[in-house]
C-alpha cells in the first residue's frame, strides 16, 4: 500500500480525481491511498465467499445486491472504501444521495453485511474500517484473516488464521472469532453452512 503526497482532499475531489488506470485507490481521512494489488490467494478467498453468498441469495430469493465497485463513505469523514465484499439492501438506495451519480453508500441501513479479506494493510481492517463501519451502523462485518496477518493480541501467539464476525449490538460491534472446523454463524445468512477452515482452504 502506498500513499499519495499528503494533500488533504474532500470526498468530492477524490471522486472527480479517481482515475481509470487499473489501480485501486481509497480515501483515508482526506488522504488518497494507492492500495496494494491483491495476491492470488486473497482473490481466491474473496471469490469463494462471493460465490457462497450469491448461492444463498439465489436459492433463498433474498433481495440483496453484490456490487463489485461501489464505495462506502462514512458520513462525517473524508474517507471512501472499496470493500472486498459488499452486500446491499436495494430497498434503501432511494435514500442514498450519492448512489446514482457516484455509486457511493453512506447509510448503514443500506449495507446488511460487509467483508474485508485481510492483506498487508491489516491495521485498516482491524482498526480504521472497524471503527468507521461500526459508527455507520453496518449490522455485520467480517474480518477474514486467512493468512494470519493481524497482530498477536488479535489472533493469538503463535498467530493462526481467524475469521472475526462482528455484530452490532447497542451501537457497538461484538466480535466472535472462528477458527478451524468451527461452523461460522452469520445473522445475515443464518442458513450458511460453512466453516472457517473451508474459507481459509479456498486460498490453497
Amino acid at each position: 500500500m502506498t500513499q499519495s503526497p499528503a494533500k488533504i482532499v474532500t470526498y468530492e475531489e477524490f471522486i472527480q480525481w479517481l482515475p481509470n488506470d487499473g489501480k485501486r485507490y481509497e480515501l483515508h481521512d482526506g488522504v488518497i491511498i494507492e492500495m496494494s494489488q491483491p495476491t492470488g490467494k486473497h482473490e481466491k478467498v474473496t471469490t469463494f465467499l462471493t460465490l457462497e453468498l450469491a448461492v444463498q441469495i439465489r436459492n433463498l430469493a433474498l433481495p440483496f445486491l453484490l456490487p463489485k465497485t461501489a464505495l462506502v463513505k462514512p458520513p462525517q469523514r473524508n474517507s471512501g472504501y472499496f470493500p472486498d465484499i459488499l452486500l446491499v439492501n436495494p430497498d434503501n438506495l432511494v435514500n442514498e444521495p450519492l448512489w446514482e451519480t457516484q455509486s457511493t453508500l453512506i447509510q448503514g441501513i443500506s449495507i446488511p453485511l460487509i467483508i474485508e479479506v485481510v492483506s498487508s494493510n491489516w491495521r485498516d481492517d482491524y482498526h480504521k474500517k472497524f471503527a468507521d463501519y461500526e459508527e455507520m451502523g453496518i449490522p455485520e462485518y467480517w474480518i477474514t484473516d486467512f493468512a494470519a496477518l493481524g497482530g498477536r493480541d488479535l489472533i493469538g501467539n503463535p498467530k493462526q488464521p481467524t475469521l472475526f464476525i462482528c455484530n452490532l449490538e447497542d451501537g457497538e460491534y461484538v466480535k466472535k472469532a472462528f477458527r478451524g472446523d468451527e461452523p461460522i454463524i452469520s445473522q445475515t445468512f443464518p442458513q450458511l453452512n460453512l466453516t472457517a477452515q473451508q474459507i481459509f482452504d479456498a486460498a490453497v
